[in-house]
């Protein structure tokens, strides 16, 4: 252990700590998940830390999706502050439609970073790609200081740019499938790995939700999910890091009885009452895994024309079914910490069993095999807070996903 002093970071101090420092990010891990697992007793190590070390639930940032939320993460603060306010945005400047995993997207330093140049070791590992470049920021990557590569990837992993050659090879596990549970499970025992041969002093590792995209939490196939995480959970435990497991977002059914998808179409809906193309709504849950969501979630941003009555299109989509919140932009960067001018004049949120699609001929819903499970509003903000080591923590303000390292360190330091 290098570091001594505690580590200032985004206006917040992190204490040193003095064991690995761990959290782990479960992706769209409804707490139910947990529940339904621990009564069929398939997470003893699990229900152990609820009971003995701190058992709390925590609010994800909002627009509930990925990348915000892994950023708020890795730097201990809302989206106002990192700049990282959906997987996807527009840029008015540009006219262009991008996803937002580019590094110049980035307005704030990873704690992974500062802590990296204080003297810490850190790894970092991903399950989808879409997040390395994000997390690794400003580090300067070798075998020896810094770690970050991706499950996705793995195959192709390199020393000088993820600190890792050939993490497959290195870990003796083939490079998962994309679409699938390994891809998660490549990401635990890569943790366990480097915990008990690297021994960073920080170690994030943040999963892919397939599994929780496909099935519910009575389903056997996520009490499998869940019982694997809870093996891996086992040996980090018996290393003697402090540990967090929270979430990036909730998960619920998003679909009709018959089990096609329950969407308002808002692009369609903008159309036909200012004309086509006037309007541009945007969906921040946009990425290159439509397997999973066939880019439909419960949370929308829409650029309006120059003139139009902003009050009355609010007073429209209000009183569309299956609309629960609809505010303007002052609002919305208020209410969700989000920054201004990454987000459009409105912000729309549907209800707990909807989502918010553009137009229907835009979405290619053929790849969903079962019916749509989704994220990213109000109703997924809820997710897990659970330390292996009791710990006292505030009743106000409301404890957040994003504050995973500050417990993590303090429990450390301890």
């Amino acid at each position: 252990m290098i570091i001594r002093d505690s580590i200032e970071v985004n206006e917040r101090v992190y204490p040193a700590p003095k064991v690995p420092a761990v959290a782990i990010c479960l992706d769209g891990c409804e707490p139910a998940y947990l529940d339904a697992a621990i009564a069929d007793g398939l997470m003893p190590t699990l229900k152990r830390m609820r009971e003995t070390g701190t058992d709390r639930l925590a609010h994800s940032v909002i627009p509930a999706f990925t990348n915000p939320n892994n950023l708020s993460i890795a730097t201990g603060r809302p989206p106002s502050v990192h700049g990282i306010c959906g997987n996807y945005l527009y840029e008015p400047e540009t006219g262009e439609e991008v996803m937002m995993n580019d590094v110049r997207f980035l307005r704030a330093p990873t704690l992974f970073k500062e802590f990296y140049d204080a003297g810490a070791r850190i790894a970092i590992v991903t399950a989808k790609d879409k997040l390395r470049a994000l997390l690794g920021a400003g580090l300067k990557f070798d075998e020896d200081r810094a770690k970050c590569f991706s499950a996705e990837k793995s195959d192709s992993s390199t020393a000088a740019e993820h600190g890792q050659e050939k993490a497959s090879q290195w870990l003796g596990m083939a490079q998962p499938e994309v679409y699938s549970a390994e891809l998660s499970e490549f990401v635990f025992a890569a943790g366990v790995k480097l915990l008990a041969e690297w021994k960073p002093d920080l170690l994030y590792l943040t999963t892919t939700d397939y599994v929780q995209h496909k099935f519910a939490p009575e389903d056997a196939e996520a009490k499998t999910f869940y019982e694997m995480f809870d093996r891996y959970l086992t040996q980090l435990d018996a290393m003697g890091a402090t540990i967090v497991v929270t979430a990036d977002h909730g998960m619920k059914p998003k679909h009709l009885a018959d089990g096609s998808p329950a969407v308002v179409y808002a692009q369609d809906l903008m159309d036909q009452w200012l004309g086509e193309g006037a309007a541009r709504v945007i969906l921040p849950i946009t990425d290159p895994y439509v397997v999973h969501h066939g880019a439909l979630g419960s949370f929308a941003t829409a650029y309006l024309p120059q003139g139009v009555d902003q009050a009355d299109i609010i007073a429209r989509l209000k009183a569309t079914a299956g609309i629960t919140l609809v505010m303007d932009k002052a609002e919305a960067v208020m209410r969700f910490e989000l920054p201004g001018d990454r987000i459009g004049d409105i912000v729309v949120i549907s209800g707990e069993n909807v989502v918010i699609g553009t137009s229907a001929h835009r979405h290619d819903l053929a790849a969903l095999k079962q019916p749509l499970r989704s994220h990213g509003g109000l109703s997924e903000q809820e997710v897990p807070f659970i330390v292996n080591r009791k710990i006292d923590m505030p009743s106000a303000p409301i404890l957040r996903n994003f504050d995973a390292f500050f417990y993590a360190t303090t429990a450390a330091a301890l």
